[in-house]
């Protein structure tokens, strides 16, 4: 394709020789490319994944391809994203060390990130499938969230440097436009791309294509995600994003990364929370999942209440940028002035941030990009159950964000729709 000369997609069969002289694998796996071990296992919508291992040491090649994967060469993409998602987690990494995956090589023209390999780690939306609790994953994402959005703004960075950072993530064009409109507008009318649960979700899906209330918050949360540049967002914040342990948990694949509003990224991830809530009764057979479903619940509100303490600490420890300086508020004697700018923008930030995550639900269950925690599920009578229940949640979170004043409330709202009998 034009303007992607000198590109060549890796292989099984190529990449040791193709890679084979690169210092950055030949000190983590050793020069020998010929005795390498390589396997491909991306299973992801956009891009090449492949694991290369020998006696000495293991190393993850991420290769972009020049279209969707998940559709094919129909739908052309930009190399370009693998520079974004390099650069991504060279700021992550030093706005929240050891939250993201070390990279180890980096190659513009044949966009490919090398990194680090991450053992005995899973995704997580494939750990809670499973049913797994996991004790630290709530205060990691969190902290994380907190501490990556806060140092990406104007009210941590130098203005010059967040500008520039601005500008080159502003060239990520084509990635934002998925997400402008597999997010926002395709679930709300009959996209061409879009697919459901069919027949049992046709009836959920007619009222809400139909639904003016739910149209018109949507394309507000667009309008907000277009025009409101106040930090680099991950951009695609969701479990499977996510990879963890026991002891230990890392973000990866920040491919859509763009300035956006603070509340994106913190909806995103809530929202696979509470679809993960939904679907654990799809995911019954070796008995019942209450037990998951408490925990999951808990995780959403330590999840929010650590990211709210977080950037409260930083508003009061490392505001330096050009927002809300020190010198109209501390300076003068007032601290309690600037405790009620926090105030107002931690509101600002829950109630998009609850906008955000209805449209996440919809999208995942009505668009293109759906959510293995529900499509799993076999039994597709039980499965649109579980999805109706979501709906119906991602419903009320867009339309009403304003009228929401606790995690309480949407857990609260979660279980009542549980309990309800869908036919």
């Amino acid at each position: 394709m034009a303007g992607n000369q000198g590109f060549e997609a890796l292989t099984v069969e190529t990449l040791p020789a193709r890679l084979g002289a690169l210092p950055a694998l030949r000190t983590r796996i050793g020069a020998g490319s010929s005795h390498w071990k390589v396997r491909e296992v991306g299973d992801g919508n956009l891009n090449l994944v492949f694991v290369v291992e020998s006696e000495t040491g293991t190393v993850i090649v991420k290769q972009a391809l020049p279209y969707v994967r998940l559709v094919g060469d129909s739908w052309p993409l930009p190399l370009k994203r693998s520079f974004f998602e390099y650069n991504a987690l060279r700021r992550q990494a030093a706005r929240d060390p050891g939250m993201v995956p070390e990279v180890l090589h980096f190659d513009e023209t044949q966009a490919l990130i090398v990194m680090e390999f991450l053992t005995p780690h899973v995704i997580l939306r494939q750990a809670l499938i499973a049913g797994r609790q996991l004790p630290k994953i709530a205060r990691d994402l969190g902290l994380f969230l907190a501490r990556t959005l806060f140092r990406g703004s104007d009210l941590a960075m130098v203005a010059k440097d967040r500008k520039a950072d601005l500008a080159l993530f502003a060239d990520n064009v084509e990635l934002c436009d998925i997400t402008e409109n597999l997010v926002f507008s395709d679930p709300y009318f009959a996209a061409k791309m879009n697919r459901h649960t069919t027949p049992q979700l046709d009836g959920i899906v007619a009222e809400l294509r139909t639904d003016r209330d739910l149209k018109v918050a949507a394309q507000q949360m667009k309008h907000l995600f277009v025009a409101k540049a106040e930090t680099l967002l991950h951009g695609d914040f969701h479990s499977g994003s996510v990879m963890v342990t026991i002891e230990e948990t890392r973000v990866i694949d920040p491919e859509f990364a763009v300035y956006g509003p603070f509340a994106f990224d913190v909806g995103m991830l809530l929202a696979n929370f509470w679809m993960s809530y939904f679907s654990q009764g799809g995911h019954e057979d070796a008995g019942s999942r209450a037990g998951m479903r408490a925990y999951l619940l808990g995780v959403i509100d330590e999840t929010w209440a650590t990211f709210a303490a977080e950037f409260a600490a930083l508003w009061r420890t490392e505001r330096k940028g050009i927002l809300y300086q020190a010198s109209l508020f501390e300076d003068q004697g007032d601290a309690l002035g600037a405790e009620q700018a926090l105030d107002a923008l931690l509101t600002d930030i829950w109630v998009e941030a609850l906008g955000f995550a209805g449209v996440e639900i919809h999208r995942r269950i009505l668009g293109l990009a759906h959510n293995a925690d529900f499509e799993t599920i076999t039994d597709t009578d039980l499965r649109a159950r579980c999805e109706t229940k979501a709906l119906k949640l991602g419903r009320h979170l867009a339309v009403n964000r304003r009228a929401i004043h606790s995690i309480a409330e949407v857990n609260a709202l979660a279980e009542r729709l549980e309990r309800e009998i869908v036919r």
